[in-house]
């Protein structure tokens, strides 16, 4: 009884950092307070790296290697470039951290989606309610007129939120109909606050994550009806958020703004020294300075940051770091693409994990996702559903070797 009593506990402070991951409006955050001592403490006491978590934790270390080497080339080391690479390895280790105990107990995956979910929520009505100055000191909610929630800057707030909305929409077309509405009213809160952070990443990482979803999920249930289930609740959702954005677009303050933003091209992106002159000037640089130039120098040479997160592996990493960085995202799509679409508890959450890791491959040639807590996070659900894969396929293999596997197993696989 007092074991179970603890895994329940241990269990429920791991939903929390999940839940804390959507307040970051100042640094620390409460969240990296919690996950350190978490972090620390699970290990501690027995958490185990298997084989398969392992080269997730040997190559996010290369990386930070690569960083820590970057800092070598500098001449004056400031302590927030110090800063920079410690939160980079910290984050690492909640990526590896987030592997561990989803491998250890796959059923902590939803208390982690439903925190997640909680907080999206919460976050994605502070960012409305700040966008509309629903009551005094909102606008701490929003910059340049843009929803940013509980976070630093819209264009991390968005992305934030697009995990969450998967689960819903998964939930949505798999789930009973009776549940239905509440899952609805979820999704259209976070479009909503999607929305209004402006950020032409995240519009297109939701489209694409919910266009992606809906045709994986076909793929896999090739019943009629689902398929028609799929079909009526999508243009549904589709109509009512047409209707919720006819009616977001009768404001003219929403109204200028989505029609600026919608621009394929801004000033911003290419005018002189814009953003993909700087991706070229910075590549021809990354060929001069094979170490890289140092944490958070780009933007002091240039009139703003990489944008970009191949550049910035390369200038904050150097070429050993991005080699790492390459490594990784390759490893994690093929793990990942190849145990999809298989029928196991955990498939969902692998699935909405790796669409969502596939988007922010797609939106890192615009923006830098180097310090999103959320993409560790999304990281380590994909590397510990694939462990939860590998035990299992050990686990055909020894009991087929000792013929006590049901028939019916061995045609699951």
């Amino acid at each position: 009884m007092q074991v179970a009593a603890l895994q329940m506990v241990v269990s429920w402070v791991l939903g929390f950092g999940v839940f804390l991951s959507g307040f970051v409006i100042s640094e620390p955050a409460p969240y990296e307070l919690l996950m350190v001592g978490q972090v620390a403490l699970w290990f501690l006491f027995g958490l185990r790296i298997s084989r398969t978590v392992a080269p997730l934790l040997a190559l996010l270390l290369t990386f930070n290697i690569g960083g820590m080497l970057a800092l070598t080339v500098m001449q004056d080391i400031l302590t927030e470039q110090f800063l920079y690479i410690f939160v980079s390895i910290f984050l690492a280790l909640t990526a590896v951290f987030y592997a561990a105990v989803i491998e250890d107990r796959h059923q902590r995956l939803v208390l982690i989606f439903r925190a997640w979910v909680v907080a999206a929520i919460l976050t994605g009505m502070l960012g409305i309610l700040g966008y509309f100055h629903a009551f005094p000191g909102a606008e701490v909610f929003t910059r340049y007129d843009r929803a940013m929630g509980a976070f630093q800057d819209p264009n991390v707030f968005g992305p934030f939120l697009v995990a969450p909305m998967l689960y819903l929409l998964y939930g949505l077309l798999k789930g009973k109909l009776s549940q239905s509405p509440l899952r609805l009213a979820g999704i259209l809160i976070i479009a909503f606050a999607v929305f209004l952070s402006f950020s032409r990443a995240a519009w297109g990482l939701f489209l694409f994550s919910a266009m992606a979803l809906i045709f994986i999920m076909l793929l896999k249930e090739r019943s009629n009806a689902f398929r028609l289930k799929i079909l009526m609740l999508s243009v549904a959702a589709v109509g009512v958020m047409v209707m919720a954005l006819v009616v977001a677009l009768q404001f003219e303050k929403v109204r200028d703004l989505f029609l600026a933003r919608t621009q394929l091209v801004q000033d911003y992106d290419g005018g002189h020294l814009g953003r993909f002159e700087r991706h070229r000037l910075g590549f021809q640089m990354a060929m001069e300075r094979p170490l890289g130039i140092g944490p958070m120098m780009f933007g002091k040479i240039f009139p703003e940051d990489e944008h970009n997160i191949w550049l910035k592996s390369l200038m904050t990493y150097g070429w050993v770091g991005f080699v790492s960085y390459i490594s990784l995202i390759a490893w994690t799509f093929c793990m990942g693409f190849r145990y999809l679409l298989r029928d196991r508890p955990w498939q969902p959450y692998l699935m909405i994990a790796w669409i969502v890791l596939v988007g922010h491959m797609l939106i890192g040639n615009v923006i830098d996702t180097d310090h999103w807590r959320h993409f560790y996070l999304v990281l380590g659900i994909v590397w510990g559903c694939c462990a939860l894969e590998h035990r299992y396929q050990k686990q055909i293999v020894r009991r087929r070797a000792g013929g006590t596997m049901p028939p019916q197993a061995i045609g699951r696989r």
